[in-house]
């Protein structure tokens, strides 16, 4: 139903599609999610293997499953599997999911981290990571954990950072583990 690009879907999407790592800062609502799911969609082309090929950490399991949401809509024509997994619920139809395969991962920090340890869930393949919504990961503690989590992670992958604000701890964080970022913000 998009007929137009959002600000930050019209500068985020070419700077994805084109491979590089990306900062993005803009305010909730206006359209971060499409901003990186789309041109991820596209980049994962169609389903392969069992280990996820791309992983979107977000704060909470009701981010989580919105951007699952999303990507079930926009992929709908795609035959890409997509799992998301978080705490707060029974662990087995998680499980089930990833050892069926996935191609995308949406995940919070906590699950994630605790399937992973318990070689559950297999993030050697990852090649695309997206931290959304920085500023509420940090101000929820979260910065361990995520830099947990990169450590899992293969060395070589796109990396984008999506945030409602650009704070000095963003930027720190940012220059930890994003590779010369095209730096977004609207």
């Amino acid at each position: 139903g998009y007929t137009t690009p959002t600000p930050i879907q019209l500068q985020a999407i070419p700077a994805v599609l084109s491979g590089r790592d990306v900062l993005a800062g803009a305010q909730t609502g206006t359209g971060k999610t499409a901003g990186f799911v789309l041109p991820l969609l596209q980049k994962l082309g169609s389903a392969q293997g069992t280990a996820p090929r791309a992983l979107v950490l977000s704060p909470t399991r009701e981010l989580s499953a919105q951007i699952a949401d999303s990507a079930a809509d926009y992929g709908a024509h795609k035959k890409l599997r997509t799992q998301v997994i978080f705490g707060g619920v029974g662990e087995r139809p998680q499980i089930d999911g990833l050892r069926a395969g996935c191609d995308l991962l949406i995940a919070t920090p906590g699950r994630l981290i605790d399937l992973a340890e318990r070689k559950l869930c297999d993030l050697s393949k990852v090649q695309y990571f997206v931290l959304d919504e920085a500023d509420r990961m940090l101000d929820m503690g979260f910065i361990h954990a995520i830099k947990q989590i990169i450590r899992m992670l293969p060395q070589q992958r796109q990396n984008l950072m999506f945030s409602a604000t650009y704070s000095d701890d963003i930027r720190r964080l940012a220059e930890r583990f994003l590779k010369d970022p095209v730096a977004i913000e609207v």
